[in-house]
């Protein structure tokens, strides 16, 4: 690794040090606000990211000031020997290393996963209750994803954080129930809102359950206190009476967080994407198969960074839609 560079600035001031990785578009769910039930094309495996490939990216990120680094989707334990990988960036030094997953191979994984260098895992859990995960995810399933709930928990990836999708007409009706699980297991949960990224566009600003909704119908059962979250999107609560865990929002659709946000992305494909709706991409995998060396593709971060627009327009009339969808992206 090089001397440290100047950090990521875009022209609005933001700093970007936040680096998502998508390791597959591939995903053992077919989660309904996402994938359609059949008929999604996989990249093909010589388009992929190969892991020495994703380790270099890495590296140059790292001397570009990003200091946290995801993993994530589609599925990333779809990966073969995906553990080497996250070995190869602990080595690398990478100061906050985490995962986005199902939960699916969770118990498998979780103690190799740790022991190669994971220090935290976030899972999707969209329900507590078995038929309508079941009806979510296209998936009976969950059963194995507590498991690997706890499996991660001994293997002492921490904190544990719960992402779940809230859908109007499907699973408002838990959000307290999630609550309670909080309390009970020491986990957080981050409540997202429904965006439109899903590949079969059934999105509908109808189906979005504003995150202030979420917050009044839990704190009127357990009153909530606000968190100092730093730069993290979602505004973190803790309980006022002391119990374990905690919850969260991020109201991407109803309180966009644009002018604060410090995200940037890598496709599986290798694609640089400034924001999570992006309509335009900077081809990293080809500079790195042509040869370029780590200072051109720094370069070409740069420049993609300084172009970043303000913000998503979801809220506006002439919002459009990014043509990859939410697996294609990566979380």
């Amino acid at each position: 690794m090089g001397p440290p560079l100047a950090p990521l600035v875009d022209r609005f001031g933001r700093v970007a040090d936040d680096l998502r990785v998508s390791l597959t578009d591939r995903c053992n769910f077919r989660c309904t606000y996402c994938m359609p039930a059949e008929g999604l094309a996989w990249l093909p495996r010589s388009e992929l990211l190969t892991y020495e490939e994703i380790e270099r990216l890495v590296g140059v990120f790292l001397d570009l000031g990003v200091r946290t680094v995801r993993l994530t989707g589609g599925e990333p334990l779809l990966r073969r020997g995906v553990e080497t990988l996250v070995s190869l960036l602990a080595t690398r030094g990478v100061p906050d290393l985490s995962m986005t997953t199902n939960g699916l191979l969770l118990a498998e994984k979780a103690e190799a996963l740790a022991a190669a260098g994971l220090r935290r895992i976030n899972v999707s859990v969209d329900s507590l209750l078995r038929h309508r995960f079941a009806e979510m995810t296209r998936r009976d399933a969950l059963e194995r994803v507590l498991d690997g709930l706890r499996a991660a928990e001994r293997a002492g990836l921490a904190p544990i954080k719960l992402n779940c999708v809230v859908v109007r007409g499907t699973n408002e009706d838990e959000v307290v129930d999630f609550a309670r699980f909080a309390r009970a297991t020491g986990y957080q949960v981050r409540f997202i809102e429904f965006m439109p990224l899903d590949a079969e566009e059934g999105w509908s600003r109808d189906r979005v359950v504003p995150s202030e909704e979420v917050l009044a119908a839990i704190d009127r059962v357990h009153p909530l206190v606000p968190v100092d979250h730093g730069p993290e999107p979602a505004r973190v609560f803790r309980f006022a009476d002391g119990a374990p865990g905690g919850v969260g929002v991020i109201a991407s659709v109803s309180e966009p967080f644009c002018g604060d946000c410090n995200r940037i992305r890598i496709t599986a494909d290798g694609q640089f994407r400034t924001c999570l709706f992006a309509l335009e991409e900077t081809d990293l995998r080809r500079l790195l198969r042509a040869g370029a060396d780590d200072d051109q593709i720094a370069g070409a971060v740069r420049d993609a960074v300084t172009q970043k627009w303000a913000g998503h327009r979801i809220n506006e009339a002439d919002f459009v839609r990014p043509a990859r969808s939410m697996s294609m992206i990566g979380g």
